[in-house]
């Protein structure tokens, strides 16, 4: 049988109304219904290229903009500070202008991005996707989808371009605090969780950036990509997987790399073969904003605009977001002229429209109510929900029972808070938080939301704590970025006349340039920002106990303060919490007061140094430490790794002896609070393929589960677990589970099961040690599973979730 063109394959299924409608219509009325137009294209530049690709659009009104009808409009509240409801009112009217004015009277679909909240003024700002995956809380994250998509369908928003899927390949990349972690499975789970949430809402989740986006060479924004075959399909291909098959998501956006000279907006294996014919992916594939025309200004694969949208369509891309350069004027030339053939216009078409009767904006009634006339963006709900997020997400690195401060025997009377993020809101959010992205462009305005800093929050902890309330003494020190240190005297005077420090440093958020971190600012360096350290070493040269805090969107070098540098102090305390938002302040000051016992866990690894990059967990012993090279790539702290102040004793209490490759075994883990409080812990299953017909991973999290337990209690947790947890791409680039032995076991973190040279004093784990660093850090028994049978080959239809169940 001949096989199909791809304008062809994949042909959508869809109901008599849409196709009838699509019966009715011109080229150019198809046409209209695959691009987006962007009311504010021409203000801040808040995508890539944003000037250079700004289309000319003189004084041409929106009746004749929208004469052929319209498929998106692009980020109606997201552009710049507009109020809720009088923009909802704008929106309402304007709907039902394209409905009255247009032949075909077709409302068009409204998309806005959702990463860290609704990006709109006054909108709450959630902790940035970096938090919820050191939160390993994805039924958390489901709640946070939920509200975000409730407050997205009160404005009569209908598509969120969330949530990112890339996995963290490289800290150096700017776009770090946009993912959730360097764990496929973790960021699986929780990006799922997210799609779930939103989409039970009744409006429709995006996966970005399909696909590798992340994997670019020395972490640079919009780089090729070399990774392999298998690299993709084992790493960064599942999360997406995942979200599709287990939780139905109607929208994937495509990514703007290359891999392997092919960029992925015209990239027919991935955007037809693996997403739709693979996996059954039956919503819509939406550009990245000017993906398309970068096929002709940057990827040079394409000799004008005709030729990229041709390219694009015809490979998958359904939608051309913001606006409509390719898939407009220089698209219809080639239909007209039987360059492009008519079907893959029609298929996008069919997938367009099919969205839109999902999403109710066929139907008869739609636009009909009236818009709302009051909106809270940040609710109690919003708010509690972010609390709950933020608590749960701070990572304590080390500690030397400085913390919390609410346990000294005599409380500290004077606390000097230092640093540049102490006393700065923005510290808390992330790039595509509405403040960064876009009030960063209209300074004055207010955020419209409470957001109290870290020092805010510090001046009524205390007394939230039920503690006596401390003198505080604030002082900056020095910038984010830049090399002036005439702060430093200032800062060191307020630390020697206090009790204890705690200084505030990390990032800035910020696009393409304007900051630290975030799109466009990716970094040669994984040294804190500007003068940073140095501000920190004088503080602690003044011999007062220090607590260090990093707000930040990746993670930094910090052996020096973690497990201290020749010559120089090392903090007794350091929080590591990215950007985790509008209750992000309360929830530092709550671990610290110790109201908030931490129990955040690293989604990724802590660097050793930028040179060491890129390193994942997930390496083959091949890519370990070891003698036949100088240079140490073990990081500082590995993958999961995060205290308490309270300790968790884990028991692997029994694993199945064996099983058929294909079907599922059973772990049991005990978890016991050894400590005296009430704490919460993440246990964490670990697996290992002892021989496999490709090189396997040392260790890969096969499950793991949130649990708070009271001092002295324990929970039993039985781990069912397919064993496609172990698949991988075998030599003829099958998906398979091969039978063999695996390791199992239960850990705190990724470094359990090897030994690490992690922590000041650990020379071997073999040696007595009584830091909580060291406990952390125990190597736990492993137990032997036995897969047997033949080979199975994994298809869609596997089970890729681990369930858990819990007896107290």
């Amino acid at each position: 049988m001949t096989e199909l063109p791809v304008a062809l394959r994949a042909t959508p299924e869809v109901s008599e109304r849409v196709r009838e409608l699509h019966a009715q219509m011109t080229l150019e009325e198809k046409l209209a219904q695959l691009v987006g137009y962007w009311l504010d294209q021409g203000g801040n530049v808040v995508a890539p290229m944003q000037g250079e690709m700004a289309a000319d659009q003189g004084s041409t009104t929106l009746p004749e903009i929208t004469r052929n009808g319209l498929g998106h409009y692009t980020r109606v509240y997201g552009t710049r500070p507009v109020d809720p409801a009088e923009r909802a009112a704008w929106l309402w009217a304007e709907q039902r202008r394209i409905k009255r004015e247009t032949r075909l009277g077709i409302p068009a679909l409204v998309h806005e991005e959702v990463l860290t909240g609704l990006a709109a003024w006054k909108a709450a700002t959630f902790p940035t996707p970096l938090a919820w995956g050191a939160s390993f809380d994805p039924g958390l994250v489901e709640e946070m989808g939920r509200l975000i998509g409730d407050s997205m369908r009160e404005l009569g928003v209908h598509q969120g371009l969330a949530p990112v899927l890339d996995v963290v390949r490289d800290p150096r990349w700017g776009r770090v605090d946009e993912c959730i972690g360097e764990d496929p499975y973790l960021v699986g789970t929780v990006g799922t969780s997210y799609v779930r949430g939103m989409q039970s809402a009744g409006v429709h989740a995006t996966l970005k950036h399909f696909v590798a986006y992340s994997g670019s060479k020395a972490g640079r924004n919009h780089a090729p990509v070399s990774a392999g075959p298998r690299e993709i399909a084992d790493v960064y291909l599942p999360p997406f997987e995942m979200a599709v098959v287990d939780g139905g998501v109607r929208s994937v956006m495509a990514s703007y790399n290359d891999v392997d000279g092919v960029p992925m907006h015209s990239s027919a294996e991935y955007l037809t073969g693996v997403l739709r014919e693979q996996w059954g992916f039956e919503g819509v594939v939406v550009a990245d904003y000017f993906g398309v025309a970068f096929l002709d200004v940057m990827h040079s694969i394409a000799a004008d605009r005709g030729a990229a949208a041709a390219a694009a369509l015809e490979a998958g891309v359904d939608i051309e977001l913001p606006s409509g350069d390719a898939y407009l004027e220089p698209l219809a030339v080639l239909v007209k002229d039987g360059v492009v053939p008519i079907e893959v216009v029609d298929r996008a078409v069919l997938r367009a429209l099919r969205q839109k009767e999902e999403l109710g904006l066929l139907d008869p009634e739609v636009y009909e109510d009236e818009p709302p006339a009051v909106v809270d963006l940040d609710s109690p709900a919003h708010r509690d929900v972010a609390r709950r997020l933020a608590e749960e997400s701070v990572v304590l690195l080390t500690n030397d029972g400085v913390l919390p401060l609410g346990a000294w025997h005599d409380k500290p009377a004077r606390v000097a808070v230092i640093g540049p993020n102490a006393d700065r809101s923005e510290a808390l959010m992330g790039c595509y938080s509405f403040a960064n992205h876009v009030l960063a462009h209209h300074p004055g305005v207010p955020a419209g939301f409470e957001i109290p800093s870290v020092a805010e929050a510090l001046g009524v902890e205390f007394e939230r704590a039920g503690l006596p309330a401390p003198e505080l003494t604030f002082a900056r020190g020095c910038d984010v970025e830049g090399d002036d240190t005439s702060g430093f005297a200032e800062a060191v005077a307020a630390t020697e006349a206090a009790d204890v420090a705690i200084v505030v440093v990390g990032d800035q958020a910020g696009l393409f340039g304007r900051g630290t971190v975030g799109e466009g600012n990716d970094s040669e360096s994984l040294d804190l920002p500007g003068v940073q350290r140095q501000l920190v070493e004088a503080v602690l040269a003044t011999g007062r106990p220090v607590v260090m805090v990093l707000l930040t969107g990746r993670p930094y070098a910090i052996d020096w303060a973690l497990d201290g540098a020749p010559g120089v102090a090392r903090p007794g305390a350091v929080l590591q919490s990215f950007f985790p938002g509008e209750e992000g302040g309360s929830a530092v000051a709550g671990v610290i007061s110790g109201r908030v016992n931490p129990s955040g866990r690293l989604p990724v690894s802590l660097p050793r140094s930028a040179g060491a990059q890129p390193y994942s967990y997930l390496h083959p012993v091949l890519g370990g430490a070891s003698e036949v090279t100088a240079t140490d790539s073990t990081p500082v702290r590995p993958f999961g790794f995060g205290l308490s102040y309270t300790t968790f004793a884990h028991e692997l209490a029994s694993v199945d002896p064996s099983v058929e490759a294909g079907g599922t075994f059973r772990a049991v883990v005990t978890v016991t609070n050894t400590g005296a409080v009430a704490g919460s812990d993440v246990v964490q299953l670990y697996g290992h393929d002892v021989v496999g017909s490709v090189a396997r991973p040392v260790a890969q999290l096969l499950g793991y589960h949130r649990v708070a337990l009271e001092p002295g209690e324990s929970a039993t947790l039985t781990f069912e677990v397919p064993t496609t947890r172990f698949a991988f791409t075998d030599r003829s680039m099958t998906r398979v589970v091969e039978p063999g032995d695996v390791e199992v076991w239960v850990g705190a973190h990724a470094a359990d099961s090897v030994v690490r040279v992690v922590a000041e004093g650990i020379a071997d784990l073999d040696e007595p040690n009584d830091s909580p660093e060291a406990a952390a850090l125990e190597p736990t028994a492993r137990q032997l599973v036995a897969i047997t049978g033949a080979t199975h080959e994994v298809t869609t239809a596997d089970a890729r979730w681990v369930g858990v169940t819990v007896a107290r």
